[in-house]
């Protein structure tokens, strides 16, 4: 047999079902898992060795992982980063963006949605981040984002953490806000990855506001015949 390369995972102290989960996700003989005890331990290693994916602990704050990531960036630029953290702030999710996190998660979390954005940055070849923060307060976010699908679900999964809404509300809006998203990569953007959406999401105290602009030429009413509304 013809030798192939072995991909590389780090995961600090994970607990039992994040174990179970990644080696349903990361099988060898393709991956090879490895296990440390601390952020200090992870980036020790980070710093002798490069890693496609690293995964933070569930146990460590969002500050620590954010202080970490940014660590990190600075000998291994391109490394997919996910962090998992026990209590975080919105404001703690935005640094994470800023510093270019492959993804976020704070307690209570998904295991079906950890699981999915696992396997999107195991498979993804080539990565650059594709989310640009321009300027951000819980408040006001605006940003551009590439237009790939897969970005788009990692910028939800963002956009979960930030928003402090009831969660039957958030995920209404959740849901809402993929499918615009979605529509403006597609039918804007064409899904070309060298095209970018325009997000713009403002919170008030009553009221949640999203709008997205893509670089399409646009429509009339009169083109879409099709639709509901006509």
């Amino acid at each position: 047999m013809k030798p192939f390369a072995v991909r590389d995972a780090l995961v600090v102290e994970p607990e039992q079902d994040l174990k179970e989960l990644l080696t349903t996700i990361l099988q060898p003989p393709s991956w090879a898992i490895h296990y440390v005890a601390t952020n200090n331990k992870a980036l020790q290693a980070a710093r002798t060795k490069s890693f496609d994916l690293i995964i933070t602990s569930e146990r460590t704050s969002a500050k620590e992982d954010v202080d970490l990531l940014g660590k990190i960036r600075l000998v291994r630029p391109h490394t997919r980063l996910i962090i998992l953290a026990h209590e975080s702030t919105p404001n703690d999710v935005l640094a994470a963006m800023r510093d270019h996190a492959f993804s976020f998660f704070s307690k209570p979390y998904s295991l079906e949605q950890l699981g999915h954005i696992i396997q999107m940055a195991a498979e993804g070849e080539v990565w650059d981040d594709g989310i640009e923060l321009q300027s951000a307060t819980p408040e006001w976010i605006r940003l551009e984002v590439r237009c790939q699908v897969r970005t788009a679900d990692r910028l939800l999964q963002f956009m979960k953490e930030i928003t402090d809404i009831p969660e039957a509300e958030r995920e209404q809006v959740g849901t809402a806000f993929r499918e615009l998203l979605l529509n403006a990569m597609e039918h804007g953007g064409g899904l070309d990855p060298d095209n970018y959406v325009g997000v713009e999401y403002v919170r008030a105290r009553r009221m949640v506001s999203c709008r997205i602009s893509d670089p399409g030429p646009g429509f009339t009413l009169d083109e879409i015949s099709h639709a509901a509304v006509a």
